[in-house]
């Protein structure tokens, strides 16, 4: 199914620039123990607010852990960040949108989609957040039963 769109004052949009939220969870190579060019980036332009957590599962898929939303109560542990000026906000989520392959060329696969979900913080407080979500197949395919992959990364011996 592809994105539904509609057209306000006469520019065509995608439903999902309408959702709102400052917030931005992530649970791999984004967070900052990775010390990434990618958390460089996600760093100058987000403010890290806690370690949180979000419902779904983790499966590795040999070269990076992907994640899938459930309903049940299993948790992706991870880190929220919140924008620091707002108004720099759609320009960094394009280009986070251009790094997990959102909007990929015509001979490319779509391997993520950017969602909105619930973070859970340290404190138990909620709230409305940005992740990005693996569109592959995970059948069969390996579940990282603690939803940490730091801590899977370092059981593996990496």
């Amino acid at each position: 199914m592809t994105n539904p769109s509609y057209f306000v004052t006469g520019i065509k949009t995608s439903i999902m620039d309408h959702l709102k939220s400052d917030y931005l969870f992530v649970y791999s190579s984004l967070m900052q123990g990775f010390k990434t060019p990618e958390y460089d980036y996600i760093s100058s332009y987000f403010t890290f607010v806690s370690k949180a957590k979000v419902k779904g599962i983790l499966s590795d898929l040999g070269d990076n852990p992907v994640a899938t939303p459930v309903s049940e109560n299993n948790f992706i542990k991870g880190e929220l960040y919140k924008i620091k000026n707002p108004d720099d906000f759609s320009f960094a989520i394009g280009q986070l949108d251009d790094y997990e392959g959102v909007r990929p060329e015509a001979d490319e696969t779509r391997l993520y989609k950017r969602a909105i979900t619930t973070a859970y913080n340290e404190d138990g407080s909620a709230v409305n957040t940005w992740i990005y979500w693996y569109q592959g197949d995970v059948a069969g395919k390996p579940v990282i039963p603690s939803g940490d992959v730091t801590e899977y990364i370092q059981s593996k011996g990496y």
